[in-house]
């Protein structure tokens, strides 16, 4: 039976790795794979009056058809300063302007693109998994930790190094149906 300072050391632990499996899965929506997703343009910052401002906050983003993102400035003064972030961001496309809105058109993956987002996309999961297993080491740390320091058992100590493996491994099958599931999506033409 785990003792409460035991409970506490996994809930960090778990609450580490959920986080670390929340970044992957957020990280992954930016990436472009030929439909139009407004999570696209979330790492684009606009320099708006001298402060670097993410697009959502100074524009209204929407996909009106799958191939096509509008972005409405909620002030004319910004069309240019969004076209230049969205260029400088080198997201695969090029915006156009008509005044008032500007529509990003969304061009199909080439195969190197592809590839290339694949092995982004592997990168990213292999990161998430490392972050992972860090977060289990520091845990089992910390249980050993509290071993030595009289807190509890060496048993309390090996069945909560057995629940933070349990935990990790479901982490690591969680980030890799993710890099699959987004694979997938990339080579879907």
């Amino acid at each position: 039976m785990l003792t409460d300072k035991a409970k506490d050391i996994l809930n960090s632990v778990s609450a580490k790795m959920h986080s670390t499996v929340e970044f992957l899965e957020e990280d992954l929506k930016t990436y472009r794979v030929g439909k139009a997703n407004p999570a696209i343009l979330n790492s684009v910052m606009v320099n708006y009056y001298g402060t670097d401002t993410p697009i959502s906050q100074v524009a209204s983003v929407t996909v009106p058809d799958a191939r096509t993102i509008a972005i409405q400035p909620w002030e004319r003064s910004l069309i240019a300063a969004i076209e230049k972030a969205i260029i400088n961001a080198n997201l695969g496309f090029t915006p156009q302007n008509n005044g008032e809105v500007i529509r990003c058109p969304i061009p199909p993956l080439t195969e190197e693109r592809r590839k290339e987002l694949i092995k982004k996309a592997k990168a990213a999961g292999e990161n998430a998994k490392v972050a992972v297993r860090n977060s289990r080491r520091d845990g089992v740390e910390s249980l050993k930790k509290g071993e030595k320091a009289g807190d509890f058992s060496e048993d309390v100590r090996k069945e909560g190094e057995d629940e933070i493996q349990k935990v990790t491994d479901a982490k690591i099958k969680v980030i890799d149906s993710l890099v699959s599931a987004k694979e997938k999506e990339i080579m879907t033409v």
